[in-house]
């Protein structure tokens, strides 16, 4: 996909080289923060089988994982104390040029802020883009690279370590920049759900329903995410270069929650599911892709 433009006035903050990770805070409850911080031992210990495992004490704990984990678009809680005193980067043109990665990064948020601007109008409000390192905070808790790319509501963050891009390629085999561009795409489909209330009516299922209907609330919230980041890349088609969209249906394939459980516990629970199984994945992007109309994304009535 043709994007090498990004607006050097877009809203970017630089955490990296900053530290800061620490045990956290973390979402949900005060526990889910303390075992995101616990991640990168447990994978250096016991790998991917060992990070599941951590993983679903964590989704007891309510904790948000954007991307990979539970609830992206509804992680509701407090702002760690730290967090205000942070001294983020805001030389937009200086942390989007520090590797290739980022500058994907701010060249597919930056279209996106276009984007959902002209459709939204006068209700839009730009969320920002924030770099970490391994660790860093976020006004919803603790960052971990472990965690994948999540949205943060509480400061309208889109928090990604772009490390995260060479595990799309190189674990998970999603290639090409549109898988990249996927990605911030769908994080920004979360600050649009944001916007219009959608997140929080999941938090709110999540609180008061049983488990597992939080765990379905959170799924017709991450499928709408996906339909949105269609919805982006339909309205700049002219753009897209041949085998982008393949791209696209790879990485929504290899991040299903049926073909990841699959893989770290060798079996599959859809009770469980908070994203969508990899075919739910690929359909909703694909009918924002096909549409490229966000009315068309209503994964709220009816099967999805």
């Amino acid at each position: 996909m043709r994007l090498d433009d990004f607006d050097p006035n877009i809203n970017v903050e630089d955490q990296r080289g900053q530290g800061g990770g620490g045990f956290g805070f973390g979402g949900g409850g005060g526990g889910g923060g303390l075992l995101f911080g616990l991640l990168p031992l447990v994978f250096s210990r016991f790998g991917c089988g060992g990070v599941a495992v951590l993983l679903a004490v964590i989704f007891f704990f309510g904790g948000g994982l954007g991307m990979l984990g539970g609830g992206g678009g509804s992680q509701q809680s407090a702002p760690s104390a730290q967090v205000g005193q942070q001294q983020a980067g805001t030389d937009a043109a200086s942390s989007c040029a520090i590797n290739p990665a980022s500058k994907a990064a701010c060249n597919a948020f930056s279209s996106a802020d276009r984007t959902w601007a002209k459709l939204l109008g006068p209700r839009f409000e730009a969320p920002k883009l924030v770099f970490y390192g391994g660790s860093g905070r976020s006004g919803c808790g603790a960052a971990q690279s472990a965690m994948g790319p999540f949205y943060c509501p509480r400061d309208q963050g889109i928090y990604l370590d772009t490390t995260f891009f060479d595990e799309l390629a190189n674990r998970f085999g999603a290639k090409g920049d549109f898988a990249q561009y996927y990605v911030i795409a769908h994080e920004f489909g979360h600050h649009i759900q944001h916007l219009t209330g959608a997140a929080d009516q999941v938090a709110q299922i999540q609180q008061r329903g049983s488990e597992i209907e939080g765990n379905r609330a959170s799924v017709k919230l991450e499928l709408q995410a996906d339909c949105y980041a269609g919805v982006w890349a339909a309205q700049n088609k002219d753009r897209l270069d041949p085998g982008d969209i393949e791209e696209g249906m790879t990485a929504a394939q290899a991040i299903g929650d049926d073909t990841l459980q699959k893989e770290t516990q060798g079996r599959v629970v859809p009770d469980s599911f908070t994203h969508g199984t990899s075919a739910q994945r690929m359909t909703w992007l694909r009918k924002g892709l096909d549409t490229g109309d966000p009315n068309q994304c209503d994964t709220f009535s009816g099967a999805i």
